[in-house]
Parts: structure tokens; C-alpha cells; sequence
């Protein structure tokens, strides 16, 4: 056999044979994205724990954590992440610029955790006319919630901090250091940074964003997928989900444990842990389910879209979550 057809059948074995150990998504990898944050329990207990890896038993995982969702965003559609823990309106964005075509929710993750928590004085959403709130990000899940309550309190907002209320979009470090020098009249923020707000900064609850929702149930971290590698690769996503419902049920079953548990992970990725009050008072506002609370999420940009703060441009919503694989692994 001559050199050339050798080389000619050595490119071909090659190229046969890419395909079966995964192509551009990696050789039997899962790269998964996560936040230091509690409202990502599930994905701190299934790492640490090694759920997540024996399930998904040949299939390497792959883990990068995020402190923002735009981060992780970016990271799947450029195709470096497989699937990640999100927020459902950093899911919603996603969904939206790709024209509903690059990523996938395929199941939930938690349930509340959010609140406005404003200084003693202020007992109404009328005492917060003429004065400055913080949320986390503009056009972010909580961002958008404060902005439409204060709407539905008769109070304008505008994304360049004017209004009746000036909703100024920051860190939340900077949010409890303003707040506790009195520059800031309230904040809209999630678990732990509201009970820190209350523990730490001597704020109270003005709204429990429970009590606004059908059940007090509204969607606050879901699990994402890139579509093309739900479709490329259905066992490992499926492994990955079998690894999140164990988890998932753990919180549930064991919450004392849960909260240090998750703490110790915290400290462990951040250096620094959660102050024990802190959690536990956190960890009752928290509901830690499979279900993605689609009805919620649905609202929410509908919110946002309303307030300018997203275009649709008219995508339909619905595909963006696609039920099958979860019930095949938790009928």
C-alpha cells in the first residue's frame, strides 16, 4: 500500500471516529456553570457531594462558577458551557437574542428568596417617592420585579435613575454598604444579601415577593441547556438531571444539614463564610424544587417587556422549556 493511501486512511479512521467521542462538545464531557450564591444549592450539594459526576459515571464534568448571569449567558452561547444554573430572566434574554433557538430550561431549581428591604422609616411604597432603591442589575430578575411593583404602586421608574423613585442598579456589597450608611432608602434583592440587609444593616421587609404569587411559589434559579448538546448528547443531560433531583431532594429532606453544608461550600469557593444567622434566616425563604415555575417566569418578561426592559421582538416563551428530559428521569 502506498504512503499516500495509508495517510488517506489514517485521516479517515479520524474523522470516523470524532464523532462518537462527542465532536465540538468535548470526548464524553458535560461542562456545567454555577453561582457561589445559596439560591444555587443544588448545584453546591451535587458537586461537592460527587452526585453529579457518579451519575453522569464516564462523562467528565467540567464545573465553572459565575457571579453573574450575562457570564454565563455569554459561555453558552458561545458554545464553552453545556448548561448552567441561572436566573430565569438571564434565561430569558438567552432565548430571546438567539431567536428561541440556543438554549433549553429543563428543569427548576429554587423558589423565592427575594425582598424589598427598606430602612424603619419607610412603612409604604409611598415614603419611597423622591428617594434612591437599589437592585442587583438592570433588567435583572429582581430589577424587573421592583420596577413593576413600584409600577403597580402608581410610581414611574426610568433606566437612567429618574422617576418618582430612582432605582440605581449596583453590586450588592455596595448595595449593604450604602445602605448602612443611609444612602439608600430600600433595596430589592435575593437570599443571603436581604437577610444581611435585615441582620446587618438594621432594615426591615416592606414586600416578601412570595406574597405576590399564586402559592408564593415564583422561579428563582433554573437549570439551562445549550439545545444543540441536549440534542447531541440527550444521557448525558438526562445523567445530570438524575444528579440535580438527588441533590434537590437532599435540601428538602435535611435542611439543618443543608444550610452547612452549603456554607461550608460557599466558604470554600469565596473564601469566606456565611454568618450563621444569616443562613438560617435565608434558608427559610428558600424553596428548593425541580419544578421551573414556567407560569412566573412567563410573567416576568412579559414585566419587562412592558417596561422597555426587553424586546421580544415576538419570540413565543413556551419552547424555551422543554419537559421531556426531566420526566424521563423523574416521572
Amino acid at each position: 500500500m502506498s504512503l499516500t493511501r495509508r495517510r488517506w486512511l489514517a485521516s479517515l479512521l479520524v474523522t470516523l471516529l470524532v464523532p462518537a467521542c462527542g465532536g465540538g462538545d468535548g470526548a464524553a464531557t458535560l461542562r456545567l456553570g454555577y453561582f457561589p450564591n445559596i439560591t444555587h444549592a443544588s448545584a453546591l450539594v451535587g458537586v461537592e457531594d460527587g452526585i453529579f459526576a457518579r451519575e453522569l459515571g464516564a462523562t467528565k464534568l467540567e464545573t465553572f462558577t459565575f457571579n453573574a448571569g450575562p457570564a454565563a449567558i455569554e459561555a453558552l452561547l458561545s458554545g464553552s458551557l453545556d448548561a448552567s444554573y441561572v436566573g430565569p430572566n438571564p434565561a430569558i434574554n438567552a432565548h430571546v437574542k438567539s431567536r428561541g433557538e440556543a438554549v433549553r430550561i429543563v428543569a427548576g431549581a429554587t423558589s423565592g428568596g427575594a425582598f424589598l428591604i427598606v430602612r424603619p422609616d419607610i412603612t409604604s411604597a409611598a415614603d419611597l417617592r423622591g428617594k434612591q432603591v437599589a437592585s442587583p442589575q438592570l433588567g435583572g430578575t429582581q430589577d424587573v420585579a421592583l420596577r413593576s411593583w413600584l409600577a403597580a404602586q402608581g410610581l414611574t421608574t426610568d433606566t437612567a435613575g429618574g422617576g418618582d423613585v430612582s432605582v440605581v442598579p449596583q453590586e450588592n456589597a455596595q448595595t449593604l454598604e450604602r445602605f448602612r450608611e443611609g444612602k439608600l432608602a430600600g433595596a430589592w434583592v435575593p437570599e443571603p444579601w436581604a437577610s444581611r440587609l435585615v441582620l446587618e444593616g438594621g432594615g426591615k421587609v416592606l414586600v416578601d415577593e412570595r406574597d405576590l404569587w399564586p402559592d408564593g411559589k415564583y422561579t428563582t434559579t433554573v437549570l439551562l441547556v445549550r439545545r444543540e448538546f441536549l440534542e447531541r448528547h440527550p444521557d448525558r443531560v438526562e445523567a445530570l438531571l438524575r444528579g440535580h433531583v438527588e441533590a434537590t431532594k437532599w435540601l428538602v429532606a435535611h435542611p439543618d444539614e443543608a444550610r452547612g453544608k452549603v456554607n461550608g461550600v460557599l466558604e470554600k469557593l469565596t473564601g469566606k463564610p456565611i454568618a450563621e444567622a444569616v443562613i438560617t434566616r435565608a434558608f427559610t425563604s428558600l424553596t428548593f424544587s425541580t419544578d421551573p415555575q414556567m407560569a412566573s417566569l412567563a410573567k416576568s418578561a412579559a414585566d419587562a417587556a412592558e417596561l422597555g426592559l426587553l424586546k421580544l421582538n415576538g419570540i413565543d416563551l413556551a419552547p424555551l422549556h422543554d419537559p421531556g428530559p426531566l420526566q424521563r428521569v423523574a416521572p
